[in-house]
Formats: C-alpha cells, structure tokens, sequence
C-alpha cells in the first residue's frame, strides 16, 4: 500500500469533461488529461484491502491495488506490465467500461470509490506516449492455424493471446474494417478510432492476418474454414436487434439504433454517403427507444448533427438515485445513470409504452404512446405491464430510433452451416473450454454469452483462448480469465 492516509486526504476526482458547448461541436474525446500528481493522488486512495473487492466486481480479474500502487509509487511501466497480465486493451476499458470494479470498491460502501477507471486509461495512454507498448510476437511457431471469425473485443483478443500461444491466426471480418462494433458501434467521443488501430497494427506486428469483407457462410465458405484451420473461434457479436411491431414502422424515418451509429462513425472516418441514405438528426425532432448505453449514444450523436429536440423513452420505471435495502454493496447496483450524452440535454422519460407511429406520405410524423403502472407478476414472473387509462399521448418526430438492445446473433449463414448448438436464448451453446458441440469450434463474446460489456467479451475471448490452445496443444500456458473463477 503505498499511502496509508491516501483515501483520507484526497476525494475522489474525475478528468474534467470539456464545457458542453464546445464537445457537441465535434465528434472527439472530451476528457481534459490528468496531471501525473492528480493520477497518482488518485491511486493512492486505494486501501489494498485485504480481500480485494474490486478484483472480484472486474470480470477481468485486474489486479487493481498493485496498478493502483504502482502509479502513486511513479512505476507507470510497472503499473502498465501489471494492467496488461490481465487485459489485453485497457486503453479500450478506461475508456468505455461502466467500471464495475468501482462499484465493488470498498470505499464505495460510505464514500466515493477509487478512480480505476481513469488509472487504466492514464496507465495505458502513458505506456504509448513513453512507446513501451510494443508488438509481442511468438518466439516459436507451433505449425497449428486458428480461425477467428468476427473481429470485436472478444476476437481481437482471443487472436492475441492464441498467437501468443504460438499458433498462426487469422481473423475474418465481414465487414471492410477491424473493430466490431469499437470501430463502427461506439462513437468517436466515447472511443477514439486511433485507439481501436493503433492495437490492429500492433497485432498485425506481432503476426496476426486480417481478413476484411469476409462473411463467413456467405462470401467464404464455412468448409474452407475448417479445412485450411485446426481450430476456430466464433466471435461475431450479437447482432440481431429488438425489434418493435408496432403499425407504423416501415415508416421512414425509423431506424435501428446501430443503422445510425454505424454510418456517423463511416461518415466520420471519411466514407461518403449518398445523401438519399443519409440518416442525420440535424433541424429534427427525434425519440429515442431504449434508456441503456446504445439510447446514450444515440443521444450523443443527435446532440452532435444538431437536433431540434431529442427524447429518450424507456419502458420500466426510473431507476432510485440510491441503493435500497436489497441492492447491497459490493453488487453493481441498480441506479440511475447519468451519461455525458445526459449532460447535453435532451428529455428522459419512463414508464412509456409505443403504441404505434404515424405519418405522412410513407415518413414517420408522430409516435404514439401511453403511460405504464407496474403490476404484479404475469405466469412469466416479471411485474405486469398496466396501462394508464387516460394517458395516451403523442410525441412530434422526424426520427426514431430503436435501442432496445440486440436478441442473439445471426443464425443463418455461417451458425446454420457449422451446426452448432444454441442455448434457449439462441445463442451458440460452449462448455467450459468455451468450445461447441463441434470438436475444435469454440465461440466467445456475445456470440455465446448475450449481449454484455465490451470487458466481459474481453475476459470471453481470453478464456476461449486459452480452450483453444488447450485442444491444440494438450495443456496451456495461457492465464484462465477471472471470469471462470
């Protein structure tokens, strides 16, 4: 512990966020840098509790009290040396992570919890100003080549530890970059792109082979797969999104959520758009469907294209501002939230059931909707829904977008043909190992766990790393994810 008194003489501190009017007019990261005196005030509140509550909230395992000494000590390659053991981008998770390592801090039972989140992040951004992250190549090969199909957190890390393991990888994306949804689902202000490449080529360095415009099951086949490779992941997300049946929504002006995400991040690494498809909030009046991460993206955005107005609807209550009785530390907690998207304005509101839109000559002009009571449980279990009679209402809207979060992922294509199992929530069925019903194919990330974090498709894709290197080799080096403690 480097200093006892740490988290009596300093209060929790985050970086300052720039003033709201300057970040909406950009698309870049909006945290002010801290000074190295602040991070390492910081790290010294942390406690080094005997039994280390905020290793066990991180899906990870990080081994926070040693980073968190580290840098208070000024051992910022140590520090970054002890981040890496565990995490294969932490520059990724200090930036977009909802820390639940935080949550399970022990001064989070009475006071404002360690700033972890932010050491990660200032640990990883030192280690490439000083060039001490450098690209780790294998010193011997073993002959085996790995598949990995999908190239979001789960793939790319997965792909690092297996070639690290020593096996020849290559990883297919279908789409024409490598990222996943950190390239072309999280947005520039949240997750600078020159933090997703600086990673690909570092991997790329190390000899990892991309393989971009790959659809797997449809533009490659999935025999041409198994028979050029000894083992392979699957790591393509969970990509099928909630859907909304409702009359009105083939309207235009209604979209999915990541349909507009995915084209703001194109159109701001510079791909043109035709301006017929063009999905822009600028002058319009938009609702949001869905109050989780993806609705504050979205909300975002808007603020960024200039929207007139912008609600955010969400279905169940508001959650309390503090814990009850029954929501106890260390759990991650079930309160409400408050973004920097928040910041910037807009309208939340909840207990909303869409009833259906309106419009006019095929675009959307009105959403229709009315308030919820929460009764008791239905033959399913969860709370019924009630509507309030009497309070049907109408929204004005150019533009809706649906954020409700995402079903499995795709099972045509590549899924279909590989004959894996499914679970009952369709996703792709792994053992232990993290490895399928078909011997040498193993699934990680969303694809077999649900749509999550990107720090628990991290902790997936190590673990399935480590399964992989397993079958091929016997036994494996590799560490087990904390995950699977």
């Amino acid at each position: 512990m480097g200093k006892i008194t740490g988290f009596k003489e300093f209060g929790r501190n985050t970086p300052k966020r720039l003033p709201i009017s300057v970040r909406v007019g950009n698309y870049d990261e909006f945290y002010e840098e801290w000074g190295e005196e602040e991070a390492k005030a910081q790290g010294s509140r942390c406690m080094n509790c005997a039994v280390p509550f905020c290793m066990g909230g991180c899906p990870l395992g990080n081994i926070i009290p040693d980073f968190n000494d580290l840098v208070y000590r000024g051992m910022w390659e140590e520090a970054l040396k002890e981040l890496h053991s565990t995490n294969n981008f932490p520059d990724f998770t200090g930036r977009i992570c909802p820390a639940p390592c935080e949550a399970s801090c022990v001064l989070n039972i009475n006071e404002d919890p360690v700033t972890i989140e932010y050491i990660e992040k200032a640990i990883s951004d030192r280690g490439w100003l000083e060039q001490w992250i450098k690209p780790q190549p294998p010193i011997v090969r073993t002959g085996k080549r790995v598949a990995v199909v999908g190239s979001g957190p789960a793939g790319l890390a997965a792909a690092q530890q297996v070639n690290r393991a020593g096996h020849k990888v290559t990883v297919f994306e279908r789409d024409d970059r490598i990222g996943g949804l950190l390239r072309l689902g999280i947005p520039d202000f949240k997750l600078d792109k020159v933090t997703v490449q600086r990673r690909v080529d570092q991997m790329e360095a190390e000899g990892i082979n991309f393989v971009t415009n790959a659809n797997v099951g449809k533009t490659i086949s999935v025999q041409e797969i198994m028979d050029t490779n000894d083992a392979v992941l699957l790591t393509g997300g969970s990509t099928v999104p909630r859907n909304l049946e409702v009359e009105g929504r083939d309207l235009e002006g209604v979209y999915y959520a990541m349909e507009y995400l995915t084209q703001q991040n194109r159109v701001n690494s510079g791909h043109m758009v035709n301006p017929s498809e063009r999905i822009t909030a600028h002058g319009k009046r938009v609702v949001i469907l869905g109050g989780g991460d993806t609705g504050s993206d979205c909300l975002g955005t808007a603020h960024r294209q200039g929207a007139e107005i912008v609600h955010q609807l969400e279905l169940l209550p508001e959650p309390p501002t503090e814990r009850g009785d029954a929501d106890m530390w260390p759990n991650w907690p079930m309160t409400l939230r408050t973004s920097s998207s928040h910041e910037e304005g807009g309208v939340r509101d909840y207990n909303i059931l869409t009833k259906k839109f309106s419009g006019e000559e095929g675009k959307l002009r009105k959403l229709h909707g009315v308030r919820l009571e929460w009764g008791p449980p239905d033959n399913t279990g969860r709370p019924s829904m009630v509507e309030v009679k009497g309070s049907e209402f109408e929204i004005d809207a150019d533009i809706v977008l649906l954020a409700m979060g995402f079903l499995h992922p795709e099972q045509t294509g590549m899924i279909a043909d590989l004959k894996v199992d499914l679970d009952g929530r369709g996703n792709v069925k792994t053992d232990d190992n993290k490895m399928t019903n078909i011997p040498g194919v193993f699934a990680a990330g969303d694809m077999s766990r649900g749509q999550s974090l990107v720090v628990w498709a991290i902790a997936e894709g190590r673990e399935a790393a480590r399964g992989v290197d397993e079958f091929l080799m016997g036994s494996s080096e590799l560490p087990r994810s904390a995950s699977t403690y």
